[in-house]
């Protein structure tokens, strides 16, 4: 009876199971899937949070953000479409403890709340700091507010005292535990007062030129809100209506939205690189799996079975494997995003929804293509094997895959890689990357086998480095496609080790220890020397001293701009509104100069932020005319600078390379960081004029004195928001950490597997070998020299390439400075050895083992 390919097919899976030789098929399958859903699963729960959440970010369906109160047009159009709305204001301001009680001063983030809000999402407070909270549908009574509990800490108040906010007194009588409008988590560095709109009025913070945000949230019938969102946005656009504008979802702060691209971005190459090592893999263990079913399917032929049948038999079998090992990833991948979860614990203020099924579906779809793509081009050829190798065996052989099949599966697999990747540069520096080391490892292998021919004198060289270097040149393909696995996977493991350190490094650079944790503006020029005398008294010796300069762009190249200049809504508003700008001869040391150059005193230079020039379409040598309230500056750009805005330091979009800026109006801004030591030891702290003792030790009684030594200044306590900062740092480098032991795994595989490619054939060598009498002594020295060669020779051109491709992702990717040190390439050479080498201990330590006769029996039969 002939068996359907089908029945064939599964029978000589589940012999193959049983038999261990599809082990190395599937777990590289599994690790590919596991890695690249893993990142999935958790991408598609944290948008289906954001998504679900949206709504309560917003505080409303719709949200109309100003400078100004709410045109009353708005107003009226939200009344004619039904909906339900609410106005809220906010801004900074400075709220005071009552001098009984330390009169301990704070920068506060304070609204103003009207009743109904807010419209989504519920207002959650509790009666003391650390009791359980409730919802409320309420807001502060008349006369009371609601705080932040660090507020309460700060100030050294409880529920119940009384909070000074300008002329009024109002009594603390809740903390505030969730604020649903508040934003995604980072958008607010100063503790939260929220007060009834009925209290604003006796505050007298109002004034003419107050910063103020006034958000007029509507709610209702979804059609109807489309409707309004649709006529509120075509009225920003037009000429007339300044300062106003549609809000959607925020992001956070600049620095955490940076470092969590970062990370997003540095999840996603791990993954992609564990999915490139895992074809690599794939690839060599397929050879090798056909190598070893070649006299089965030679036997095939002769019972009769039909080249189409035996095709048949072993595409069901892959595509049965296939889907095993996709689904085991699959399942890994969700053990794993699991662990993302726990590790970014904070990041997502709620529970994450359930994810969809398009991670599931994703994940087996690209197990298929991993075994279709690199798996099946060498298996198929077993279907056209000659009957007559059943008694020659030197016919019927593996040839080099057809290069249509193989091009057409590997451009699927890499258009896949580019989908699921990030960032579209990302994936092509990855994969073209890749490809063309691929290419590169191959000639330069080749080349090196050549000189290794030639440059070994036989007559006077050791005998096991002779022997090494016959069975290295004996067969050169072989020792190519060694060479290359093994640069490939090194690869992946040098650039990851080398972009993980640089890419943490950079993180917490950005916040280290010693970071400015104050940040202190309005200093009026006649209080610039006492203040730093003040600082330099307090033992403060290190800290950044910049003018602060409002102006407004008016002109570029003589030509008047405006908002209707811009069609993109970041460009409007930066033209719309009042930059910071600065001066300082010398270019601050935490920014980098990208284009251009730095002169220091040019009086007719400018220097302007990378991302705001390419936002306002500005260049290299564009001239620039500045309003500075009521004068008039115009300089040329001379220079771009790159800013880290997660820098926690002094950062402008706009410098002037000049020592002084005479006939402008400035104040003075100066980022340091506090001593936790004050007064210093032996040491009267100056007293105010009215004769009373400052407040307080340590950094709160040192921001007392300076509030009340100069009370005009507004001094904000950096020390939570860097807090909060280094722990997500943290969180997000420990989850960069986790996925980073699949592409370890991946790597791991892809070395054992290019080591132990050509196990039968060193097998019958040293069968040979030791027939003629060497010994196993002898045998050991060559195998280890070749090893030892190949991983060396891997190692070092891994390494090299490792250099070049991770210059090109930190450069246009990761945007961060790429410090490879030059002994890479040689640490990489040595590590590539000592990896082959014990890689060859565990593949290939049965060679040695296995008896002479058994061997040759086997080659035999």
């Amino acid at each position: 009876m002939t068996p359907s390919f089908f029945r064939l097919g599964w029978r000589t899976l589940l012999r193959d199971l049983r038999a261990g030789e599809l082990r190395l098929l599937i777990v590289a399958v599994t690790l590919a899937v596991g890695a690249l859903t893993s990142v999935g699963f958790f991408a598609d729960r944290l948008q289906g949070g954001l998504q679900r959440d949206a709504l309560q970010m917003l505080g409303g369906d719709a949200v109309v953000a100003s400078d100004n109160p709410t045109p009353a047009s708005f107003v009226e159009q939200a009344r004619q479409q039904g909906l339900q709305a609410v106005t809220t204001l906010s801004f900074p301001t400075m709220a005071r403890a009552p001098d009984a009680q330390g009169g301990g001063a704070r920068l506060v983030a304070l609204k103003s709340v009207e009743p109904g809000y807010p419209l989504r999402g519920t207002v959650r407070i509790a009666p003391q700091p650390g009791a359980p909270d409730a919802a409320t549908q309420d807001i502060p009574a008349p006369g009371q507010v609601w705080v932040d509990a660090p507020l309460l800490g700060a100030l050294g108040l409880s529920v119940g005292d009384t909070l000074l906010l300008g002329d009024a007194a109002l009594r603390v009588s809740a903390v505030i535990t969730i604020e649903p409008d508040r934003g995604a988590g980072f958008m607010n560095f100063a503790p939260r007062v929220m007060v009834n709109a009925q209290d604003l009025p006796a505050t007298g913070l109002v004034q003419p030129a107050s910063r103020l945000t006034y958000r007029f949230a509507v709610a209702g019938d979804e059609r109807a809100v489309r409707r309004f969102a649709d006529w509120a946005n075509a009225q920003v656009r037009l000429p007339e209506v300044h300062g106003v504008r549609v809000e959607s979802l925020e992001s956070g702060r600049p620095e955490m939205r940076q470092t969590l691209d970062r990370a997003q971005k540095f999840l996603s190459l791990v993954a992609l690189l564990a999915a490139l090592l895992s074809a690599v893999a794939v690839a060599l263990a397929a050879r090798s799996f056909a190598a070893d079913h070649l006299d089965a399917s030679a036997l095939l032929r002769v019972l009769g079975q039909s080249q189409r049948t035996i095709a048949g038999a072993y595409i069901t079998e892959f595509a049965l494997v296939g889907l095993l090992a996709s689904l085991l990833g699959v399942a890994l991948g969700y053990g794993v995003h699991h662990g993302f979860v726990l590790l970014l614990a904070g990041l997502v203020e709620s529970s994450l929804p359930a994810p969809s099924l398009w991670p599931v579906a994703f994940g087996v779809g690209m197990g298929l293509t991993l075994l279709v793509a690199f798996g099946l081009p060498p298996v198929l050829q077993l279907a056209q094997v000659p009957p007559l190798r059943v008694i020659r065996r030197d016919v019927g052989g593996l040839r080099p895959a057809s290069l249509a099949v193989l091009g057409l599966g590997v451009a699927g697999f890499a258009a896949l890689l580019l989908a699921v990747s990030s960032d579209l540069r990302l994936g092509a520096i990855a994969v073209g990357g890749f490809a063309a080391a691929v290419g590169l490892f191959a000639a330069l292998s080749w080349l090196a086998v050549w000189v290794l021919r030639r440059s070994v004198n036989e007559a006077t060289a050791p005998r096991w480095l002779v022997l090494a270097t016959r069975q290295i040149a004996a067969r050169p393909v072989y020792a190519v496609v060694q060479v290359s696995s093994l640069a490939v996977g090194l690869l992946a493991l040098v650039l990851l080790v080398l972009l993980r350190t640089d890419l943490i490094s950079s993180w917490r650079q950005a916040t280290p220890p010693d970071a400015p944790n104050r940040f202190v503006i309005n200093v009026m020029p006649e209080q610039a020397e006492p203040f730093q005398q003040q600082l330099q008294a307090a033992g403060v010796q290190r800290y950044d001293w910049y003018p602060m300069i409002r102006g407004r762009l008016v002109a570029v190249n003589d030509r008047p701009v405006g908002p209707d200049d811009y069609t993109e809504d970041r460009a409007k508003r930066l033209v719309d509104r009042e930059f910071n700008l600065s001066h300082a001869e010398q270019a601050p040391p935490h920014n980098t100069v990208v284009a251009g150059r730095w002169t220091p005193g040019e009086a007719d230079g400018l220097s302007v932020e990378d991302g705001i020039a390419e936002t306002l379409g500005l260049k290299l040598g564009d001239r620039l005319r500045f309003d500075m309230g009521g004068v008039q500056r115009e300089a040329r750009i001379t220079s771009l600078r790159k800013v880290d805005w997660g820098s926690m330091r002094a950062n402008f979009f706009v410098m002037f390379p000049v020592a002084q800026m005479e006939g402008v109006p400035l104040t003075y801004l100066a980022a340091y960081r506090a001593p936790e030591v004050w007064p210093p030891a032996g040491a009267q702290p100056p007293l105010p004029a009215t004769g009373a003792a400052p407040s307080g030790t340590g950094s709160a009684g040192f921001d007392n004195a300076l509030v009340r030594q100069f009370p005009n200044v507004t001094n904000v306590d950096m020390t939570a928001t860097i807090a909060q900062v280094q722990r997500v740092l943290e969180q997000v480098i420990r989850a960069v950490e986790f996925l980073f032991a699949f592409t370890l795994a991946a790597g791991l595989v892809v070395l054992f597997a290019a080591v132990t490619a050509t196990r039968e054939e060193r097998a019958r060598e040293f069968a040979i070998m030791r027939a003629v009498g060497a010994g196993s002594g002898l045998l050991r020295q060559v195998q280890r020299a070749e090893l030892l060669g190949v991983g060396l020779l891997a190692g070092f051109l891994a390494s090299s390439v490792a250099v070049a491709v991770g210059w090109g992702l930190a450069r246009y990717v990761f945007e961060f400075t790429w410090t490879a040190a030059p002994w890479v390439p040689l640490a990489g050479a040595l590590a590539g050895a000592l990896l082959a080498l014990a890689a060859g201990w565990w593949g290939l330590r049965e060679v040695l083992r296995r008896p002479v006769v058994a061997t040759l029996r086997r080659a035999a039969e």
